[in-house]
């Protein structure tokens, strides 16, 4: 075979190898361990992220790293090989070019002038990336420490001038603590309903909500609002006059209502959403404990806004009904309150009931996002599905 072209050399020699022609390895002077030094098997699509320096490593010093994109992110995995994989400097690295060229030929044997490929490591493996969901729980942990209630507002001069910050999270103490995606820890303050105040993120006590939200009904009564046209300036203006900050004044529309299309006046108009308002009070009856069907139903519809619609329907991921006896019993059980790893998920879901049916079992898992599992192997990995006959509901136990 041809031989390859002499001179210094590393990584290039390698990479720039014509067919049919050869170049001599040879070990580095420096040649060791390295062991921070590792291989990173990558998606081509994911290239680009990496190069431009678009991805971070999350994690605290006792958990596993991950790796984050903007919108996802990835377990990083170690997988041994059979075959060694020889690293290799690039040239232009001076001290390891200066030493490319070995004249030692008790180490590397008589090479007169031949360039070299020197190798600096010998890697047992690479890493590889498994796309995974984000680790969201503890963001819920973390904000639930100091959540934001009524008795702050008359105290948050003190609260953030540094008198007490215990428990308070600002962004990038999330994204330092959380592994996920920035996409995804957005979408995960979301889901928690969490307003940023001053710079740090907080969940809202339920009780603070309850009474905002109350409040806003009472003035839409004797203002005469529509339910379906809030004014958001007015909204805002006539609760901060009942003493209710204006970013909470706004988190309250925000939680409970979506905002419609801009009027010719350039002023927000939100419209109340029917199933959040309804879920709310429900939740608020059921703190109590369980009650019996026809009485909660009697207190909820009591206290749902006139115009407003209530059905059991929309409570499906709220609440567990039972029968004892001839009466039926309801209970809070909130999908909001389970976590979000599906293992962890049906161990709990299999602990309050042995055996689900699938209209039960269905509000609680289908939030499940697993990235290359669809539901159906979800529920195949997790749980034993029977059908006494054809045409009977089917019902799944623990696996």
């Amino acid at each position: 075979m041809d031989q390859a072209e002499m001179g210094c050399s590393g990584a290039e020699a390698v990479l720039n190898l014509r067919p049919n022609s050869s170049v001599a390895i040879a070990y580095h002077p420096h040649f060791g361990s390295y062991d921070d030094l590792m291989l990173l098997e990558l998606d081509e699509k994911l290239l680009p992220d990496v190069l431009q320096q678009r991805v971070t490593l999350r994690g605290q010093p006792d958990e596993d790293a991950v790796l984050c994109t903007q919108s996802k992110t990835y377990a990083i995995k170690f997988v041994g090989t059979s075959n060694s994989s020889f690293l290799i400097p690039p040239s232009d690295q001076s001290a390891l070019c200066e030493n490319s060229q070995v004249s030692d030929d008790k180490v590397y044997g008589q090479v007169g002038q031949q360039r070299l490929a020197p190798v600096i490591k010998v890697a047992p493996g690479n890493m590889e990336l498994i796309e995974i969901s984000p680790r969201l729980d503890k963001l819920k942990l973390l904000l639930s420490e100091n959540p934001y209630g009524s008795e702050e507002v008359l105290e948050v001069e003190d609260l953030y001038e540094g008198k007490n910050k215990t428990g308070l999270y600002r962004w990038d103490d999330l994204v330092e603590r959380v592994q996920a995606s920035n996409d995804e820890l957005r979408a995960g303050l979301l889901a928690l309903s969490a307003v940023e105040i001053e710079g740090y993120w907080r969940i809202v006590e339920e009780k603070y909500m309850d009474m905002i939200l109350r409040m806003l009904l009472h003035n839409s009564v004797l203002n005469d609002w529509s339910l379906d046209a809030l004014d958001e300036a007015e909204v805002v203006r006539v609760l901060a006059s009942d003493g209710f900050p204006h970013k909470l004044a706004l988190h309250c529309l925000d939680v409970y209502g979506s905002k419609m299309d801009e009027d010719v006046c350039a002023n927000y108009i939100w419209k109340l959403n029917g199933r959040r308002v309804c879920v709310h009070f429900a939740r608020e009856i059921l703190k109590a404990g369980k009650r019996k069907m026809e009485n909660f139903m009697v207190e909820w519809l009591k206290q749902i806004p006139d115009g407003m619609q209530a059905s059991f329907d929309m409570l499906e991921g709220e609440v567990l009904t039972e029968k004892l006896g001839v009466e039926t019993w309801v209970r809070a059980f909130s999908v909001s309150s389970l976590p979000s790893t599906p293992a962890e998920r049906f161990s709990i879901l299999f602990r309050e009931r042995s055996k689900w049916e699938w209209k039960d079992l269905h509000p609680y898992i289908r939030d499940l996002k697993v990235p290359g599992l669809s539901s159906e192997a979800l529920l195949l990995k997790y749980t034993r599905r029977t059908q006494p006959s054809l045409d009977a509901e089917p019902v799944f136990s623990a696996r």
